[in-house]
């Protein structure tokens, strides 16, 4: 019981200090009229994200690059403004695209792709970007770390590949759900596997 305790208090003062880590797959995300033309109807969630009102849609979809392709893409909801698809370093190299690294969002400037369902196909003129590696942060939580929205940090991972990361965008919101964002290139290198955590280094 005395050693289920420690162990109990040691994790609390880990998650105090701490941040859990996330991998993030590639994804889209679709406009309501460009889901509507891909599946003849709006996102259908399938289950709820980490982050508040963001959920994984029952929907997948195909990318097309110019040499290759991808196929049972997730899709994200809710519907956004405007499309985006978001994809590792070496997902570009397999589909022939060279994706800007950028926060989500920052779309300027950005290369497109064909994206196709079962019932139709779009092209978006841009969106395909590389993910930044970011940290979704609470204002409580960002007040407790000492850092505010938009600070860039050196992350250090608490992984089998203890890895420290630099260029770690601090976005902080009410919004959101304190968790960090690492794309599947960067999760593999640092060894991660789900529950792992990292410390913000300022």
């Amino acid at each position: 019981m005395q050693e289920h305790t420690i162990e109990r208090l040691c994790e609390q003062v880990l998650r105090r200090i701490c941040v859990e880590l996330e991998a993030s797959g590639r994804h889209v995300h679709l406009t309501e009229d460009q889901a509507r033309q891909l599946f003849g109807h709006g996102l259908t969630p399938e289950r709820p994200l980490s982050q508040p009102g963001q959920y994984l849609s029952k929907e997948r979809v195909t990318i097309i690059g110019p040499k290759g392709e991808f196929r049972n893409v997730a899709v994200l909801g809710p519907a956004r403004s405007e499309g985006q698809v978001e994809i590792s370093l070496t997902d570009g190299k397999v589909l022939g695209i060279k994706p800007p690294v950028r926060l989500s969002g920052q779309i300027k400037d950005t290369p497109g792709i064909k994206i196709r369902s079962e019932k139709g196909e779009i092209t978006l003129a841009r969106g395909v970007i590389a993910a930044q590696r970011h940290i979704h942060m609470t204002p409580e939580d960002a007040a407790r770390f000492g850092v505010k929205d938009k600070q860039v940090v050196r992350l250090e991972t608490y992984t089998d590949r203890p890895t420290v990361f630099g260029d770690t965008v601090v976005r902080v919101s009410k919004d959101f759900s304190t968790r960090v964002h690492l794309d599947y290139d960067e999760a593999n290198a640092c060894g991660f596997t789900p529950g792992d955590l990292g410390r913000i280094l300022l």
